[in-house]
């Protein structure tokens, strides 16, 4: 299994919590930044698990 680094922004926003991984373009939510950031975690693991490699590659170097 190879392991990637990617990178997490996390700013609150209104009521809640958003969550950023800009090399993928994904992005999620939360009700506190932990929450955010796991649910981030969950949504970068999801698309890694379903996408195409074409599209993997096209979002990692545009």
């Amino acid at each position: 299994m190879q392991t990637r680094s990617f990178t997490a922004i996390v700013q609150r926003e209104d009521d809640g919590w958003v969550s950023l991984c800009p090399e993928l373009d994904v992005a999620s939510q939360g009700d506190t930044a932990e929450e955010a950031e796991a649910n981030l975690r969950e949504a970068v693991e999801l698309f890694l698990d379903s996408a195409a490699a074409e599209e993997i590659k096209r979002r990692l170097f545009g």
